[in-house]
């Protein structure tokens, strides 16, 4: 099922405002993307980078199109391990939101 404008709008609006909510984001889907969940995992950091630094920007940081970016993290994406670490770690210089790994 899409989501509505309003809900993303609603993420934005939080993600933007609120700290907490931002390091959940980024968090989760890389948690879903550990975890073998890459669809819904993808769909998570899209939202995430709508939500902060937007395609544009990130294309910029990390001299790729934005189109591709976008295509990368659409449903049929299929990002390379390399770039998807790239993007993760300019999300987190651009936004502040450091992850750490820790063996569960």
């Amino acid at each position: 099922m899409p989501l509505t404008r309003e809900f993303k709008t609603t993420v934005q609006a939080r993600a933007r405002n609120d700290a907490d909510f931002r390091a959940a984001l980024l968090s989760d889907a890389v948690e879903l993307l550990l975890s073998g969940d890459v669809e819904t995992g993808k769909s998570v950091l899209r939202d995430f980078i709508n939500a902060t630094v937007g395609f544009e920007r990130l294309a910029e940081k990390v001299g790729m199109p934005a189109k591709s970016l976008m295509r990368m993290f659409g449903p049929k994406g299929n990002p390379r391990a390399e770039n998807l670490f790239h993007i993760i770690s300019q999300l987190q210089q651009e936004t502040g939101v450091h992850l750490a790994v820790a063996a569960a």
